[in-house]
């Protein structure tokens, strides 16, 4: 396995690892976690260090495309494997949100809906022997996705301070880069989801 691919799989153990730190039930084991207070806003310590983590995984995602690309190490299993550790690190997050009620549930299902039929195209499409690698709208939704996660887990800081939404806007706007890099991948792919044999 080269360099690329290892980080690859880095990034998607990491998940488990963000998840557990993120849901720990800290209060029954009476530890008090601080917060940090900006002005009016505050953000738990425990935030922060998802924060971090998240960056780090989400910094994978640029390097291991980066080494790939300039060492001409891209393999097929790259191509399989990176999209989906970039769904599972932020669908996680997404669920997560979504479950202890910091944001709604339909932008969620909607990108969930969105990845659940591009890996079925994807699926239909690899057993005609075609391996889709992310385009750039799939990328574009992926940055879209890091960036949002990254505000609401700095409880939309430093937009907060100034009562701008950007969490919420930000959030929106990428579902809509989402349904639409969607929609991309069904038309790429929509003479293999049709043919008949």
């Amino acid at each position: 396995m080269n360099l690329p691919n290892k980080l690859t799989v880095m990034r998607i153990c990491l998940i488990p690892v963000i998840l557990l730190i993120a849901i720990f039930p800290y209060a029954q084991f009476n530890i008090d976690v601080p917060a940090l207070i900006v002005g009016h806003v505050s953000v738990s310590y425990v935030n922060l260090a998802v924060l971090f983590l998240f960056l780090a995984a989400s910094f994978t995602d640029f390097l291991d495309g980066y080494i790939a690309r300039k060492n001409n190490l891209v393999t097929t299993f790259g191509k399989f494997a990176d999209p989906i550790a970039d769904k599972l690190l932020v669908t996680s997050m997404f669920i997560l949100f979504a479950a202890n009620g910091t944001i709604p549930v339909i932008p969620v299902i909607l990108m969930v809906a969105r990845d659940t039929i591009v890996d079925g195209c994807r699926m239909i499409a690899s057993t005609n022997g075609v391996v889709v690698a992310a385009g750039f709208m799939g990328k574009m939704k992926t940055v879209c996705q890091m960036i949002t996660v990254s505000i609401i887990l700095l409880s939309n800081l430093p937009f907060e301070l100034y009562r701008i939404p950007f969490a919420d806007i930000m959030l929106w706007f990428t579902t809509c880069i989402s349904v639409a890099s969607g929609l991309d991948y069904f038309n790429q792919l929509k003479e293999y989801i049709f043919e008949s044999k």
